[in-house]
């Protein structure tokens, strides 16, 4: 019978140096909150509970929380006083099984993935295991020590450190993998007695120890795993190494970038082969491009579907789209959500299109906006064309049926629909359905007064 899992992510800390009024484990990363970025990895694992001890801005950490997760059960456990990891813990015991094991993880450590959570579960055969990390420059955190033979013996914070202590640079990240049994057994225990007055967490393993229990250990595969956040600079710095790694993945599966530093991915990136991103492009929430996709310089890209061969010009921004094979975007395009894009059409420089179908071949150049509009295959815009989709209370549709022409500064009044192979004379403002093939005309009759003499300024 399989153990059941419990996640206990302490996530109660204030973040005085963020410098913020907003809770510590809402400040994002990857344009998602650090405590989103933990409950992401650890439900992509079989959890049967989720407890987050909450204390600075609980309220505030609770509502953000919950409203982003609403397909996940959490139990809000409240910290009130600040008295150390084992405290934070203790905290959540009465919510606890008695049985099976618990992952104990960090609201400010987000990037631990979940193939070394998998590994520490798998690793704990005897009640803990841990995740330590070797590194050059062990000041400030807790020391493994180990025995003669290399069995953990203890977990010691630097201010209780010997100097030989110190020395060493095998250090404590913190998470944890424990059988349930033993956090009840162990943190009524707790003693707050040394140098900061604080119940450790790290006192459990040498209870463990005492008990004869064996602590497994394993290390992360990437630093940045264990790296918590409590400043602005951290914040930054962990942000590049999540980007760079990001960056890497896709250089392996075949994306081509201008400059691997320059480039921002907040949320997931899916690509094809021979795929180019030139520098200062941003991609968020989920994202997927096709085979042979060039992206040029400063575009935004937001839970949009790009196929193959498409090439999207400088400072597009795609948000919610859905763009066929071998479509030309840009420059300056906007497309907003609900707009899609068949194969081989194209959109110009500064065209908005919202709401919106065009269809297979078709074009729409130039400094138009399209909303609320269907348009079929074939079917030429020109320069200034707007659907005037909206009356000031409704929202109202425009369609333009396949090989229509609608030429430039074109208003067309929704609802109207322009029927196939129709053309639309330039300038002119189109209230009425326009039938098949014929030609529509809604200009003012030109006037022209002869030896016009243009208004002077009177001197003064």
């Amino acid at each position: 019978m399989t153990s059941s899992l419990s996640v206990i992510i302490l996530a109660a800390g204030k973040g005085t140096r963020m410098q913020s009024a907003k809770p510590k484990v809402l400040q994002t990363l990857a344009g998602k909150s650090l405590l989103g970025h933990v409950l992401d990895t650890c439900h992509q694992l079989t959890v049967d509970e989720t407890i987050v001890v909450h204390g600075f801005g609980g309220e505030q950490v609770q509502t953000a929380i919950t409203d982003q997760y609403a397909h996940l059960s959490i139990t809000w456990v409240a910290q009130t006083e600040q008295l150390g990891t084992g405290h934070a813990v203790k905290v959540a015991l009465a919510q606890l099984p008695k049985d099976g094991q618990s992952l104990i993880l960090y609201g400010d450590v987000p990037l631990v993935s979940s193939c070394t959570l998998t590994k520490l579960q798998t690793a704990n055969n005897e009640g803990v295991s841990m995740l330590t990390l070797t590194v050059d420059n062990p000041f400030g955190l807790g020391r493994i020590k180990r025995d003669r033979v290399g069995n953990i013996e203890a977990i010691v914070e630097q201010k209780d450190a010997s100097s030989d202590e110190q020395k060493i640079q095998e250090i404590n990240s913190g998470i944890y993998c424990v059988d349930n049994a033993l956090l009840h057994k162990y943190l009524p225990k707790l003693s707050n007695d040394n140098a900061q007055q604080e119940y450790y967490l790290t006192d459990i393993v040498k209870m463990a120890v005492a008990d004869g229990i064996n602590i497994a250990a394993i290390e992360p595969e990437h630093t940045f795993e264990i790296e918590g956040v409590n400043n602005r600079q951290q914040l930054a710095s962990l942000e590049r190494s999540w980007q760079g790694k990001l960056v890497q993945d896709l250089q392996v599966a075949g994306v081509q970038f201008a400059d691997p530093t320059r480039v921002d991915i907040r949320g997931t990136l899916t690509a094809g082969q021979d795929v180019f991103v030139d520098v200062g492009v941003v991609f968020e929430g989920d994202c997927t491009l096709g085979d042979n996709v060039y992206i040029e310089a400063g575009c935004i890209i937001k839970n949009a579907q790009i196929g193959n061969a498409c090439h999207l010009k400088p400072y597009c921004v795609v948000d919610q789209a859905h763009i066929g094979a071998g479509v030309d975007i840009g420059p300056f395009a906007h497309l907003r959500p609900g707009t899609v894009l068949a194969d081989s059409s194209r959109v110009g420089n500064f065209v908005e299109i919202k709401k919106s179908t065009i269809g297979h071949g078709s074009k729409v150049n130039h400094l138009s906006y399209i909303g609320d509009a269907t348009i079929g295959t074939n079917v030429n815009v020109g320069a200034g064309v707007i659907t005037c989709n909206y009356d000031g209370v409704n929202k109202s549709q425009t369609v333009i049926n396949d090989n229509a022409f609608v030429g430039s500064n074109v208003s067309l009044v929704a609802p109207v629909t322009i029927g196939s192979t129709a053309t639309v004379a330039a300038g002119s403002v189109i209230t009425d359905d326009v039938d098949a093939d014929a030609l529509a005309l809604g200009r003012a009759r030109q006037v022209q007064k002869t030896n016009f003499q243009r208004p002077t300024k009177t001197s003064k």
